[in-house]
């Protein structure tokens, strides 16, 4: 046995260096990941510092707490309806009305409150079990709806806080303009498919709309900053995340008012550099949205046609078999794709029950539409998770796909929930996590060429194979995109030589 332990030295003594070498810091990390991959809370605490590039698909209401709601509620002298959970103007002295201040003091009602405001507990069973979890999920925007004018910047600095605190650089909000009412008033009266009537009818009110909207989310940027001290000796770490919208039309309103709307969000995406993109919006089995969904599909192509640079990400086949007849899941994802023209598409839950859906999956992996998965959401609203979930389908067919939080207010999660999800619910493993938080920015609105040649991770473009010298400074100075993308790096790295 001594000999045998002496001859087993002398091969190890043996071993080439490089066979010896440590191993990288992502390898390292990986194992790390592998090793607490069935421990949840050491999970959290491992991924909540993990870097996660962007969040492509955040609604800007969902996105806040009922905490919050309640909080602006109370400030703003508004009143809760005891018999609805919803928050209202005043008066507050009728029946099954209280003041919103001074609610914290009465838990049970308060409780009630925080549960109407949201999904809490929904996955555990909380709630009426009469009550789906769409039904509870929608519901919810119309509950809070009246503590949302006057906090917008509010609103923006807590969605900015959350999104730092999760490690999230770059943010893509869902959000809509208050002018949006005044062009919807302009068609009343056309036919629904008559695109050349009702362009111009709403053209006349869209550049005072488009000024008026500019002039608005300065004022939300403004006081944004002023929460978190942007203009400060001591910015908060939310004045680092980079922040962008997407114009988001509502689909469940009369076609003309729909295509008021996105032309809206045409005009301002091209007047203003910080809106990036057009998308479609709410719950897409409401028999409006089933009916006009084709019809939807091709205003926005009519418009895309006269608005080229503008780019779309589209909510689609955010749907599962008994939501909708079979027939209503076999063409969603398909024309958002191929008649819309969209280059990401949202959920993309029901690409299964697509017609030849191995087509069009691999038109989406060849042509690179992107999907923005939501785990927590999909789970909450549609009852898809674990293996029943398509994000395996997509990675295995090289769909490029993102994570993200969809209405983390309304579902009481945040992206490092998702990313806890995607490892225990979906298998996925370091090496999967950083390609999905590489794609994020890959496959973001941002202006500006990638960084990457081709995949994300890939081989860097000619001009930052070296990363310090002056070509590469020279390109990243020219590319928003490139820029936070050479800045995930190193944040990558940083958090790699930790682990």
């Amino acid at each position: 046995m001594r000999l045998a332990a002496m001859v087993m030295g002398v091969a190890l003594l043996a071993t080439p260096a490089a066979a010896r070498a440590p191993a990288t810091p992502e390898a390292r990390t990986a194992t790390a990941l592998d090793r607490i991959a069935d421990s949840p809370p050491r999970l959290r605490m491992f991924l909540q510092a993990m870097p996660k590039g962007a969040d492509l698909h955040n609604h800007g209401g969902g996105a806040i707490y009922a905490e919050d709601w309640l909080r602006w509620a109370a400030a703003g002298g508004l009143c809760v309806a005891t018999d609805s959970d919803r928050i209202i103007a005043p008066p507050c002295d009728a029946a099954n009305r209280l003041p919103a201040a001074g609610l914290e003091r009465d838990y049970p009602q308060y409780s009630r409150m925080i549960d109407g405001l949201s999904t809490r507990g929904f996955e555990a069973g909380t709630g009426d079990p009469k009550v789906s979890g769409y039904d509870r999920f929608f519901a919810t925007f119309e509950r809070f709806g009246a503590a949302w004018a006057g906090n917008e910047g509010k609103g923006l600095a807590a969605t900015r806080q959350q999104a730092a605190a999760d490690h999230v650089a770059y943010l893509e909000l869902g959000t809509g303009a208050r002018q949006a009412a005044d062009v919807m008033a302009r068609v009343a009266s056309p036919g629904p498919e008559d695109f050349d009537t009702l362009l111009s009818r709403v053209t006349p009110a869209l550049a005072e709309a488009v000024a008026t909207a500019r002039r608005d989310y300065d004022r939300f940027e403004a006081e944004a900053d002023v929460i978190d001290g942007c203009k400060g000796p001591s910015p908060t770490p939310a004045c680092a995340v980079t922040t962008r919208y997407l114009y988001t039309a509502i689909r469940t309103v009369p076609p003309a008012q729909v295509f008021a709307q996105l032309a809206l969000g045409f005009a301002l995406v091209e007047a203003d550099p910080r809106f990036v993109g057009v998308n479609i919006a709410a719950p897409e089995h409401d028999p409006v949205a089933v009916r006009d969904y084709a019809l939807h599909m091709r205003m926005i192509a009519w418009l895309k046609v006269r608005h080229p640079g503008v780019a779309l990400s589209l909510h689609a086949g955010e749907l599962t078999l008994g939501l909708v007849p079979p027939r209503d899941l076999a063409f969603h994802i398909r024309d958002a794709v191929q008649v819309a023209g969209a280059r990401r598409i949202g959920h993309g839950i029901d690409i299964s029950y697509e017609t030849d859906a191995a087509a069009l999956l691999k038109q989406m992996a060849r042509d690179h539409v992107a999907v923005e998965i939501n785990l927590t959401s999909n789970a909450v609203i549609l009852g898809v998770k674990g293996r029943a979930h398509p994000l395996s389908l997509y990675r295995e067919v090289g769909v490029p796909v993102v994570l993200s939080t969809d209405d983390e207010g309304v579902s009481r999660s945040d992206m490092t929930n998702e990313y806890v999800r995607a490892v225990t619910e979906q298998g996925l493993r370091y090496a999967d996590l950083k390609q999905i938080v590489r794609d994020g920015l890959h496959y973001s609105f941002l202006p500006g060429a990638s960084l990457w040649q081709g995949r994300a991770g890939g081989a860097k473009v000619a001009a930052c194979a070296n990363a310090v010298a002056p070509a590469c400074t020279a390109f990243l100075a020219g590319s928003a995109k490139a820029a936070l993308q050479a800045r995930l790096e190193l944040d990558l790295a940083a958090f790699e030589r930790a682990h």
